[in-house]
């Protein structure tokens, strides 16, 4: 039997048209978010592999209904989603594979819900930003979206007993987590307008968003990286923490995630001011040691070994 039909049914999934589902949004997920899909199915006991799977799949098609285009447009696709939705998660019923994979995991998971909600709810946050004038507005940014976001998937992994710490610190690792991709993202964004790192911390260094679009004041913007960088390492080292608040099913991929969130905030700080310019990322064989790492304690765990 294949892999992925094993899960499956180790997960307790037998209707022909939800094993149907969930394959489809198996593929979608490993195709655009490729470490994340390894690191699940390597790290995951096979039971919550669906789950996670499908709550991707969720934030990933409503994030793309958002993502491009005229504002206006935006918030009509996200108005139509939230309530095709909303009625979706009141029938139980739904026309589309991503959604029928949602609802059936809410069936087994019925904490989703709430997170949900909340993640529709902060969605037009995602839509609007174009920028942040202060460190504030910033953080409201993380409260509306991008914490919610994460929730999905984290809800699956959470003790009930630990749920507001839990939560609070899924926020730390959130916030250090969207600042370093701000900044590894920022050519990208300021090509399509957009400028991730508050305007405050700009004005404390006497740059601009001009500056930035033309290159210019490399060591200053070397230590903008530099302040930025502090501030995501700071968030990293508490969400540490997170580890002895999940599931022992849970406790590799938390630390995984972290670990290669380390991993490619050492890369930013080397880009420097270059980040204008090159990419950032994860170098390959340093995140599968990562993977490897973990992948042989999940395993001695699961088989009553001491790693």
């Amino acid at each position: 039997m294949p892999t992925w039909i094993r899960t499956l049914y180790q997960s307790g999934i037998t209707n022909p048209q939800l094993r149907s589902d969930y394959t489809e949004q198996r593929r979608l997920v490993a195709r655009y978010a490729r470490a994340e899909y390894v690191a699940v199915r390597l790290l995951l006991p096979a039971q919550l592999v669906p789950d996670v799977i499908a709550a991707t799949a969720f934030m990933h098609h409503s994030d793309n209904l958002i993502d491009h285009g005229p504002i206006e447009e935006r918030l009509t696709a996200l108005a139509d989603w939230d309530g095709y939705v909303r009625k979706a998660l009141a029938s139980g019923t739904a026309d589309q594979p991503v959604l029928r994979t949602l609802l059936h995991t809410f069936t087994r998971h019925p904490q989703l819900r709430a997170h949900i909600e909340g993640f529709l709810a902060g969605a037009p946050a995602e839509v609007a930003w174009e920028g942040f004038a202060t460190e504030a507005d910033f953080q409201d940014y993380i409260n509306a979206y991008s914490h919610p976001a994460f929730m999905l998937i984290a809800c699956l992994l959470s003790r009930p007993s630990e749920a507001d710490t839990y939560s609070d610190r899924c926020r730390t690792f959130v916030e250090a987590s969207q600042r370093l991709d701000f900044l590894a993202d920022i050519a990208e964004d300021l090509g399509n307008g957009r400028l991730g790192i508050p305007q405050c911390a700009l004005d404390q260094h006497g740059i601009s968003r001009s500056d930035l679009h033309k290159g210019d004041n490399a060591d200053v913007v070397g230590k903008l990286v530099k302040q930025q960088a502090a501030l995501v390492r700071r968030g990293l080292k508490r969400s540490w923490e997170l580890v002895d608040l999940v599931e022992p099913q849970g406790k590799q991929l938390i630390r995984a995630l972290v670990t290669l969130q380390e991993l490619r905030l050492r890369d930013v700080e080397k880009k420097g001011s270059a980040l204008l310019s090159a990419p950032s990322g994860i170098p390959a064989g340093a995140a599968l040691r990562v993977l490897a790492r973990e992948y042989r304690a999940a395993r001695s765990r699961r088989t009553g070994g001491s790693g």
